[in-house]
């Protein structure tokens, strides 16, 4: 997939992690994420938004949110949706609602001997989630 050259990170957001440092982390993550499905979408359908042209291969039909468990926290990103369907982004997998990375980390967890209430309070601690003793079970299996 290619993409345009012309994307740049807002003034406000840069401006951001000059004072707050990582912590806009999450939210510089969701805007990039956000960004590189929406042109992707656009290479999909053939067409940008509000583009009339012969090429078209559908019609863009608005965003659905997707929440995902990450190491950095929870984020909430927009998918693009198409309206005739079989369009989903590659940044996302469908179906997946934490990264991968963080499952497997909980899975290291429980196999060396930690007990669900310890990950769950470990994860608490350094990633803001909250994970409940069945997903560190899943997790394993």
């Amino acid at each position: 997939m290619t993409y345009h050259e012309d994307f740049t990170v807002p003034a406000e957001l840069l401006e951001q992690v000059s004072t707050q440092g990582l912590e806009v982390l999450p939210e510089l993550i969701r805007l990039i994420v956000n960004a590189a499905m929406q042109a992707e979408r656009t290479e999909h359908l053939n067409a940008a938004p509000y583009q009339r042209t012969t090429e078209r291969q559908g019609y863009a039909n608005g965003y659905k949110p997707k929440a995902m468990r990450t190491r950095l926290g929870e984020i909430s990103f927009a998918v693009p949706q198409v309206r005739e369907g079989g369009f989903y982004p590659q940044a996302l997998e469908k179906g997946l609602r934490s990264e991968r990375a963080l499952t497997l980390a909980l899975a290291e967890m429980y196999v060396q001997g930690v007990s669900t209430r310890k990950v769950k309070a470990i994860t608490e601690q350094l990633c803001g989630v909250s994970v409940s003793s069945a997903m560190v079970s899943q997790a394993t299996a």
